[in-house]
């Protein structure tokens, strides 16, 4: 060999390699997304949507009416620690009588010669939620309990968790997808694999509308932490902290499985036109379980089942772990069942890419892309 070709080929530019062109190719949908104002003003005025929410939700439920009852000294104890009760303290008994004739509170508790040791005092009726409240219940046992405040409260945690990962996969996947199929359809692809391989494209798609979707994810539960602590939600905050944490963890591996899936079937067409027909079965996997936790939020079995399918468990065990209804050890069984099925779904989605990404026309049988 002359040195004339050894001059040549030291010339030629080395490919990267697959991390480094993974990550160019993540660099540029990065820089895509974040140039789009569109993307920009739609995920501010989610957040804004969400704190707003947290905020008027609070607010309301701190303006509730809670029933106003006046104390003095000697039935302070009766009042002290019973919840839902706005106490005011009186100097006297004839003071207290002053507050419920003026309206300032319902009801007056004072000192009487009773088996109880005191008296509600009103003005024209007797105050039932005050009485209600005072009242000494026993123990209730339901045989067959029926919805609750906490029921109602993991309803809405549900369709939070599910709402949030249903849009970031749809929106974020139908982007993959749309990328794909007009590089395809402009031929840019065929000059991108010359640079890279297919699975670096493949995976530099997948990574960087990861990154966004996950740094949204990251601002959603941050502007759900501000709002619920401006708003003084402290507890529910408390609560909710572990189940948005594993939220996290699991929305990481769904949304990537899910993404792999959008850029795979994209790959089988050339034309923006059949982008939704051979995308749709990917979008109806992340919509069942959207709708499973609204019409069966209560069922125990099915949200035990939702928490170990693959599709449904970003939803289901964070659902299950805010009820306490799963054991310390289901979240890392069905978290290793999430990761592996993702590393299997990436296996099999960047073969059907690579081997239909240079075919153009008609859409391509999945079967045939399997094969190669």
């Amino acid at each position: 060999m002359s040195a004339t070709t050894h001059r040549r080929a030291d010339a030629r530019p080395a490919l990267p390699g697959l991390v480094k062109g993974t990550w160019l190719v993540a660099q540029r949908e990065l820089t895509m997304r974040l140039r789009s104002k569109s993307f920009l003003i739609s995920t501010a005025v989610l957040l804004l949507a969400i704190l707003a929410s947290i905020i008027v939700g609070g607010i309301l439920s701190s303006t509730s009416s809670a029933p106003k009852v006046a104390a003095v000294a000697g039935t302070a104890s009766v009042v002290e620690g019973v919840q839902g009760l706005d106490v005011t303290e009186a100097a006297s008994a004839d003071e207290a009588e002053s507050l419920v004739r003026d309206g300032t509170v319902e009801a007056a508790v004072l000192p009487a010669d009773t088996e109880l040791g005191y008296e509600l005092v009103a003005l024209d009726e007797a105050p039932g939620t005050l009485v209600s409240l005072l009242s000494v219940a026993p123990p209730v046992q339901l045989l067959e309990p029926g919805d609750s405040d906490d029921g109602f409260l993991s309803y809405l945690i549900g369709i939070a968790f599910g709402v949030v990962f249903f849009m970031s996969a749809v929106t974020f996947g139908s982007t993959i997808a749309q990328s794909v199929v007009e590089e395809k359809q402009t031929r840019v692809v065929e000059i991108l694999l010359s640079t890279i391989s297919a699975r670096e494209l493949m995976a530099g798609k997948v990574v960087g509308n990861s990154i966004l979707a996950f740094g949204q994810i990251a601002l959603i539960a941050a502007m759900s932490v501000l709002g619920l602590s401006v708003t003084g939600q402290s507890a529910l905050l408390g609560l909710l902290g572990p189940a948005i944490a594993w939220f996290i963890v699991f929305f990481v591996f769904g949304f990537v499985l899910i993404a792999a899936l959008y850029a795979a079937t994209a790959a089988l067409v050339s034309r923006q036109e059949e982008v939704a027909s051979v995308t749709s079965p990917v979008t109806t996997l992340v919509m069942i379980p959207y709708f499973l936790v609204i019409f069966f939020n209560s069922n125990e079995t099915i949200m035990a089942i939702m928490s170990y399918v693959p599709f449904s468990a970003p939803i289901g065990m964070p659902l299950r772990l805010f009820l306490g209804d799963a054991a310390w050890w289901e979240p890392l069984v069905s978290l290793a069942v999430l990761a592996a099925t993702t590393v299997v779904i990436i296996g099999i989605g960047s073969r059907i890419y690579s081997n239909s990404l240079l075919r153009t026309g008609a859409r391509i049988k999945l079967r045939d892309a399997l094969k190669g």
